[in-house]
């Protein structure tokens, strides 16, 4: 082992390699390292731009912060975006490449590997440690021979690989035990440790088991990791974010949970502020409730329009909106509030047109290429709703395909630095607005702005205090995970596989 590198492997997918990661990262940073995120293929709709326009899975954003370091498309040079379910967009190095069925990328994915090693090399030059994660899990024997990411990843790197159960389903020993099984000799000796993830309870009663999945293993069990509600942003669409109701309060906000919801981590702070609920729902009945309706970004603009439509989720908003409620959309859910949505080179869905929401005075045409890039800009609006937001800058960035065009009912309140018109509209009468801008809501200032003028609908006092931002709330959750891990996995070991030295089973007995 060259001492540049760790690996975290899991047993199925969800068994949280990227969160410990993360944790691995900050503390890494704290102990004075330079430690760096890698995942060779990401397979998220949760995407970001980075400084130089390119775009990559927001788990290995997560882990650049939590390292301290700025994010680079090298820690993922492949990204997969499903646009449906047997395909997905290919992005390479920051770009996309094309849309492949899974059969079409099977077959493309031996041309990756070199640029796999070439990215993953460069991150390792500058970096005392790079934390490698790999996808799902590697004893997909199906999977195996065009394994780009798990143990074909931990070969290229020469990295030794602890290996996340997760109990909380139960079965973890099974799982541990099947998947080193499953590989051949050369890589169960790449397994150096084990970690369990998600504990509830005593580990006391664990440990008879612990010791004896050492035993039958020769894998020194380095950590139990207990369960805790951790709220940081989330991979993809199997987040327990999207099934549940955050927050308490009498502003009922409703996010649209669309098929192919894609960013929604726009709405991840939204919860944070008093007297706001938040769900994400694909009932029409919640949205009746609602005060405020969300429209999420979307891999697949049109066919989730239709969607909406045939659920009879469009009915509501129309409602919503002609009585005077607040709609806002971000991105694809912002192209759907207008006019049409037109794909006639068929760029992302197989629909050339469908007619929009109505909503806006605008028209959506699809042609190929794609907008990504980070932006700022300032909210200009003397009067209505966002009336105290009048001169807020707010940044964040963008990734869409489709381009805009205005018609004479829209009242700009957006605009972005060096463009010439506005990015975000809303409505005449204020109650419907949209953004390309992710990250809209990041700093908490718009969103102040807007509860503030829901609760003053429902007769309750403003909020005047400092709003919470984004990234202050992150890096507190990010140091909460830290101390958590620190205490319960032993980071010394883990230094020593680092090195290429062993760590020892029998800490369990007795």
């Amino acid at each position: 082992m060259r001492g540049k590198c760790l690996m975290l492997q899991g047993t199925a997918s969800s068994a949280g390699k990227s969160t410990l990661a993360a944790a691995l990262l900050r503390i890494m940073a704290q102990d004075g390292l330079r430690a760096v995120p890698f995942k060779a293929q990401n397979m998220a709709l949760n995407s970001f731009a980075t400084r130089e326009g390119l775009e990559m899975g927001r788990a290995q954003v997560l882990q650049a912060q939590a390292a301290f370091v700025e994010p680079n498309v090298n820690m993922n040079p492949v990204l997969l975006k499903p646009t449906g379910d047997r395909s997905s967009q290919v992005i390479v190095r920051g770009r996309p490449v094309g849309v492949m069925s899974a059969m079409e990328y099977e077959r493309y994915k031996p041309a990756l590997r070199e640029t796999i090693r070439e990215t993953y090399e460069q991150l390792e030059r500058d970096a005392d440690v790079v934390v490698i994660e790999g996808a799902g899990s590697p004893a997909e024997i199906n999977l195996k021979a065009g394994d780009i990411v798990n143990m074909a990843m931990a070969k290229t790197a020469d990295a030794p690989v602890l290996l996340v159960g997760d109990i909380n389903p139960g079965g973890v020993f099974a799982a541990l035990y099947g998947t080193v099984k499953l590989l051949d000799e050369e890589e169960q000796r790449r397994i150096k440790g084990i970690l369990i993830n998600k504990f509830r309870g005593d580990v006391e009663i664990l440990k008879p088991g612990l010791e004896m999945i050492e035993q039958l293993l020769g894998i020194p069990v380095l950590g139990v990791i207990p369960w805790t509600d951790l709220d940081l942003e989330d991979e993809d669409s199997v987040s327990q974010r999207l099934t549940r109701r955050a927050g308490e309060g009498k502003i009922r906000a409703a996010v649209v949970r669309l098929p192919h919801i894609s960013n929604f981590t726009d709405f991840a702070l939204l919860d944070k502020e008093k007297d706001v609920s938040l769900a994400y729902t694909a009932r029409p009945s919640d949205l009746r409730e609602a005060d405020v309706i969300l429209l999420p970004g979307t891999k697949n603009t049109i066919e989730d329009l239709i969607w909406l439509k045939e659920k009879g989720l469009a009915a509501e908003i129309l409602r919503h909106a002609r009585e005077g409620g607040l709609v806002i959309g971000v991105c694809g859910g912002y192209q759907m509030l207008g006019k049409t949505v037109s794909d006639p080179l068929r760029v992302e869905s197989a629909v050339p047109e469908e007619a929009g929401l109505g909503l806006l005075d605008f028209d959506v045409v699809f042609r190929p290429g794609k907008r990504t890039v980070q932006a700022a800009g300032t909210v200009r609006c003397a009067s209505g709703l966002l009336k105290e937001a009048d001169g807020l800058r707010l940044q964040g960035y963008e990734i869409h395909s489709g381009e805009t065009r205005f018609g004479a009912g829209c009242v700009p309140f957006l605009f972005l630095n060096g463009r010439d018109g506005p990015d975000g509209v809303c409505s005449p009468e204020g109650n419907v607005l949209g953004s390309y801008l992710h990250g809209l809501f990041d700093s908490g200032a718009l969103w102040r702005v807007i509860t503030n003028r829901l609760r003053e609908r429902k007769g309750l006092p403003p909020e005047t205090g400092e709003t919470a931002s984004l990234q202050d709330h992150r890096e507190a959750e990010l140091n909460r995970l830290a101390d958590l891990v620190r205490k319960n996995l032993n980071m010394e070991d883990v230094y020593r596989i680092v090195r290429g030295e062993e760590a020892a089973c029998g800490r369990w007995r007795g």
